[in-house]
C-alpha cells in the first residue's frame, strides 16, 4: 500500500506560519498586501481569483485588484503593472495566466518586478533560479520543495527524475533540485524507454499534464513520487498524471490528485506575498 503525502497537511502548516508572520506585519502598521492583476473573467481566472482572496483573508494579507476588460491592449497592461511596481505598499502581484492572445505576453509579466513577482512568471526570477541568487520560484515547483521538507525526504546526494521540462514546474524544479544537491535527471513525455528512466530516481516528479499515463510500469518499491497533475479522466473526475490506482499495491509514497502539490500551492504564493512584505 502506498503511503500518501497529503498536500492538505503540508498547506496547514504553512498557513499557521504565514499568519503569524502576517500578524506582526499588520500591528507594525505594514500589512502585507496581494496584487491581483486580471485580464477578462475567464472562468478558470475568477475561480482561481476568489480562492486566493479567500485563503488571503483568513491569513490576514490584504488584497488589491486590477481587472482589465478582455480586450486591453499592451499599454493598459503594461500601466496597471507599472502602478503595482511603483506603489510601495503592493508588495506581491499575481497575474493571472495565460494572458490574451492579442497581447505580448512576455514583455508584460518581464515588466513586473522581481521582487513582487511572488509566483515566478518574469524572466527576471528564472534567471535568479538558474543561477542560485534570490529570487520567488514558480509557486507549484516551490510547492514540490515543501512537500519534500515537511515529509522529511531527504535529496542531498539522491537520484531525482523529473518527467516534464515546462518553465512553471519540470525546468524550475530542476534547477531547485539540483542547488540541494541532488542528481537530477530532466526526461519529459517523449525521452525514449523512459520507464527505464523513472525506476531509476529515489524521487520521481510528474509533470507533463498527461491524465494517468504513468502506472506502475514506470515505478519501483520505495520511491518517493510527486505527482503535479491536475487532469480529469474519461469520467469526468479530477485527476494525476500518474494513475494512482494501478500503482495502489505498490510499497511507494506518493501525492493524491486532488488533495496533494495543488493543495500546497497557493500556501506558497501567500508565503511569498509575506516575504516580500519582509523583505
Amino acid at each position: 500500500m502506498p503511503i500518501v503525502l497529503s498536500g492538505k497537511q503540508v498547506a496547514a502548516a504553512i498557513n499557521e506560519d504565514v499568519a503569524k508572520r502576517a500578524s506582526v506585519l499588520a500591528d507594525a502598521g505594514k500589512p502585507a498586501t496581494l496584487a491581483l492583476l486580471r485580464i477578462g473573467e475567464r472562468s478558470d481566472d475568477l475561480s482561481y481569483e476568489r480562492s486566493a482572496i479567500k485563503r488571503a483573508e483568513a491569513l490576514g494579507i490584504a488584497i488589491r485588484k486590477f481587472e482589465l476588460p478582455a480586450d486591453a491592449d499592451d499599454d493598459a497592461v503594461l500601466g496597471a503593472v507599472k502602478e503595482i511596481n511603483e506603489d510601495a505598499s503592493i508588495h506581491g502581484c499575481l497575474m493571472f495566466c495565460p494572458l490574451p492572445k492579442h497581447l505580448n505576453a512576455q514583455a508584460i509579466m518581464d515588466a513586473l518586478l522581481p521582487e513582487k513577482d511572488i509566483d515566478g512568471i518574469g524572466s527576471g526570477s528564472f534567471a535568479a533560479i538558474f543561477s542560485d541568487r534570490k529570487g520567488f520560484a514558480p509557486c507549484t515547483a516551490a510547492a514540490c520543495l515543501a512537500v519534500l521538507d515537511y515529509f522529511g525526504v531527504e535529496t542531498e546526494g539522491k537520484r531525482v527524475v523529473v518527467v516534464g521540462r515546462s518553465l512553471v514546474i519540470g525546468k524550475p524544479v530542476s534547477m531547485m533540485l539540483l542547488r540541494r544537491n541532488a542528481t537530477v535527471t530532466i526526461c519529459h513525455s517523449r525521452s525514449k524507454n523512459l520507464s527505464d528512466i523513472t525506476k531509476e530516481g529515489d524521487i520521481v516528479v510528474c509533470a507533463t499534464g498527461r491524465a494517468k499515463a504513468y502506472g506502475k510500469e514506470y515505478f519501483r518499491e520505495g520511491q518517493v513520487i510527486l505527482d503535479v497533475g491536475v487532469n480529469f479522466d474519461e469520467q469526468g473526475n479530477m485527476c494525476g498524471d500518474v494513475d494512482f490506482d494501478d500503482v495502489s499495491d505498490m510499497d511507494v509514497s506518493i501525492t493524491p490528485v486532488p488533495g496533494g502539490i495543488g493543495s500546497v500551492t497557493t500556501a506558497i504564493l501567500m508565503q511569498h506575498v509575506v516575504e516580500a512584505a519582509e523583505a
